[in-house]
């Protein structure tokens, strides 16, 4: 099967195999140049926080929150940066293919680490100021807004034709 579908995405593309994934990882590494400056920034404001005046202010629950958030957060940013030290790593080694694949798989695996990372600093964040109630709806509605169009939408389209 899986021969078949290359078959086909040469029909429509007119690349031959190695074409095709010469652009696929082209295309790849240039989505990662999109997302990896909103985590890094994301990082970088978490490393901050607890070096700052109101930090102790925080209770037990926000503190726990606050540091499983920076622990995504460092795993989204290890994951979402992989694929460009695969590539320049495994440079001309003759596994695009592969590179391709895993570099897909670790950018929605830090993806997936990305969302609670975000949503968690939100709640933090909201906790503090307004209470743990808004926190808890303001991040759960977050948290069904990103699942639903990071996740659930692209799926309704998997397996269709371009």
């Amino acid at each position: 099967m899986k021969g078949r579908e290359l078959e086909k995405a040469e029909e429509r593309t007119g690349e031959d195999p190695q074409e095709r994934t010469a652009r696929e990882l082209i295309e790849l590494l240039n989505e990662l140049r999109v997302i990896l400056p909103g985590v890094q920034v994301l990082f970088a404001f978490l490393l901050m926080v607890p070096f700052t005046q109101r930090f102790p202010d925080l209770d037990d629950l926000e503190t726990g929150v606050f540091f499983m958030t920076l622990l995504c957060t460092a795993v989204a940013t290890a994951l979402l940066i992989a694929p460009s030290a695969h590539h320049r790593i495994l440079w001309r080694g003759g596994v695009r293919e592969q590179r391709l694949v895993l570099g897909n798989i670790l950018t929605i695996a830090g993806l997936i680490f990305l969302l609670p990372a975000i949503v968690g600093v939100v709640f933090v964040i909201t906790a503090f100021i307004f209470g743990l109630t808004a926190a808890v709806v303001v991040t759960g509605l977050l948290a069904l807004f990103f699942v639903m169009l990071w996740f659930v939408f692209p799926l309704r389209y998997r397996g269709k034709e371009d």
